[in-house]
């Protein structure tokens, strides 16, 4: 039987290990050692992040912006979900030139955890009141489900926790090198053609060790997603750990296990190993495979301290191995692997529930959405007897529990608010991240010239949108660090500070033809490709979208070629 981890289990007082010998220290803690080999393991080592709670609420809170330490306002606080945000008016140019101190303003972005994506309407509510009483009316969907708020004072942190605590929400880990939020279906336990509902298995992880000092000074960001659905409506591809439902010949209803994916300037996708997990199983399997990361990855460098980097390391057998040997103390099941999906996992639209109501997919403006947005929308539901919503991995809310003769009036009210259950093309698969409005990594602005394009692109193509495939994806991403999956879109724009006739202006390196393992390319997934010299200015980004999606539908091999398989084949000239 699986014994259960806890801070007990850490690595000072858990059992011997054998350390090899490593010719040059990686930080690896159960190689290495635990001495610090960066200023950021330092701070790490000398106060826990989850501390730093109790100082918000008995100084910084009380005493303001100003009495915050370096490591705590740097640092810490990201255990709790917060992040100094960009001061208004620095340019892009200057990015890679200032200071922290010098890029940031005396404001937080605040980050609401929502694993699996679930909210009720109260929950939604109170979100949207604190956005308007504290965040000046910010409410952006993520694309890992989580809301985002922005303008937080740190003076009003405690009454913002004190109101989302009081309705069963946090911002516990929502930032820094921990267990991030735990992406799930967003229809799992109403989605009538799911395998089984992974909602208790995330529960249980988030209950379990989520805020547990075990696992609360990993090597850096350590990123989940869980799912039982068949449209694999989670990125599983791109996280440290995923559990996708799959139905074992033998052994019935559980999960194929992926370890090692993420994005960033280093793309690499996950890899199965092979081996097949119970339910009962999950929660220690995911507690043995973070225990890996947290004791045998690397620490020494921060670009390498991620899960992937490990797995390029060792190998998925080797990672196997450990989980089992040192971790689980039993051998898991080989099983098989998911079959590929046949279907987009975005939920756009209205789709019958299993228990006979219906559940409505809406398209956000690539996330960006606001307070009292957010309290329409929970009387919206509210008004027909729903009390639950979903956010997803597509920064796009679900509306659950619709009585069937109440959908059109909730599609009618879903519209009012901006939410479209049947967008464009470019409305329903444009996502972007923050980019230089708040976040102080970015080169260009993302959601508001993605907002521009879209709208733009909405009347330039109109006369052919009835020949654009379902998926077409545009990722438009503010800096290198691919928050919104630049490499695994269609045409994935990375920002940059470009020169174009002597001048230098914002601009974008575009990635083309980048794929996630789903229904459109036979299960193989590619992190896109890149054209020699074409960059675009972000004043022509309209144009360039137009062209090359035109190109695609005039020399495509036949309709039903996706965009990725095409951009992959097509002669440069045409991707230009």
């Amino acid at each position: 039987m699986a014994k259960t981890l806890t801070a007990r289990d850490g690595l000072e007082d858990g059992p011997a290990r054998k350390k090899p010998v490593s010719k040059k220290p990686n930080g690896q803690w159960a190689i290495d050692g635990k001495t610090p080999l960066n200023g950021n393991e330092e701070w790490k080592q000398e106060d826990d992040g989850l501390n730093v709670r109790e100082r918000i609420l008995s100084t910084y809170s009380k005493e303001g912006f100003d009495s915050i330490s370096n490591h705590d306002v740097h640092g810490r606080f990201r255990w709790w979900g917060l992040y100094t945000q960009r001061k208004p008016g620095i340019d892009g140019g200057k990015t890679a030139t200032l200071s922290d101190a010098e890029l940031e303003d005396k404001y937080f972005m605040m980050r609401v955890r929502l694993d699996g994506g679930q909210l009720t309407t109260e929950q939604a509510r109170v979100i949207g009141e604190i956005s308007r009483d504290f965040g000046r009316n910010t409410a952006d969907v993520t694309d890992r489900q989580n809301i985002q708020l922005h303008w937080i004072e740190v003076e009003n942190v405690p009454e913002i926790w004190r109101r989302l605590e009081a309705v069963g929400l946090d911002t516990t880990e929502a930032c820094g090198d921990v267990p991030r939020v735990i992406l799930g279906s967003p229809v799992a336990g109403i989605a009538k053609d799911e395998l089984f509902d992974p909602t208790p298995v995330i529960r249980e992880i988030k209950d379990r060790y989520i805020g547990d000092p075990a696992f609360s000074n990993l090597p850096r960001k350590f990123k989940t997603a869980i799912t039982a659905h068949p449209s694999q409506d989670v990125i599983h591809e791109i996280n440290d750990i995923s559990l996708v439902g799959v139905e074992h010949p033998e052994l019935g209803l559980g999960f194929d296990l992926w370890v090692g994916g993420g994005l960033s300037t280093n793309p690499k996708f996950a890899e199965r190993l092979g081996a097949f997990v119970t339910r009962e199983q999950a929660p220690d399997v995911w507690a043995g495979v973070t225990s890996i990361f947290r004791d045998y990855g690397f620490r020494r460098l921060r670009n390498r301290a991620r899960m992937k980097f490990l797995l390029a390391d060792w190998g998925p057998e080797k990672i196997r191995e450990v989980l089992e040997t040192e971790y689980l103390g039993y051998k898991l099941a080989d099983g098989p692997a998911a079959p590929t999906p046949r279907e987009s996992g975005d939920h756009i639209g209205v789709h019958e529930q299993k228990d006979g109501n219906y559940y409505i997919g809406a398209a956000t403006t690539v996330g960006r959405f606001s307070g009292t947005k957010l309290i329409e929308l929970a009387d919206l539901l509210e008004s027909v007897g729903s009390h639950r919503l979903r956010t997803t991995v597509y920064q796009k809310f679900i509306a659950l529990d619709i009585p069937g003769d109440k959908v059109p009036a909730v599609v009618q009210g879903l519209n009012d608010l901006g939410l479209a259950p049947m967008p464009s093309v470019f409305r329903r698969n444009t996502m972007a991240c923050t980019g230089l409005e708040f976040c102080k990594l970015a080169i260009v602005e993302t959601k508001n010239v993605a907002a521009e394009v879209i709208a733009d692109l909405e009347q330039r193509l109109a006369d052919v949108e009835d020949q654009l495939p379902e998926k077409l994806t545009l990722h438009i991403n503010g800096c290198p660090n691919s928050c919104a999956r630049i490499q695994t879109a269609d045409i994935g724009l990375k920002g940059q500070i470009i020169t174009v006739d002597g001048e230098q202006m914002p601009g974008y390196q575009v990635h083309l033809g980048g794929e996630l393992a789903d229904y459109t390319n036979d299960g193989a997934g590619n992190v896109g490709r890149t054209v020699r010299g074409l960059k675009v200015p972000q004043r022509d980004l309209a144009d360039y979208v137009e062209r090359v999606t035109r190109n695609f539908l005039a020399h495509r091999s036949s309709d039903t070629q996706p965009f990725a398989a095409w951009a992959h084949e097509a002669d440069e000239e045409l991707l230009k």
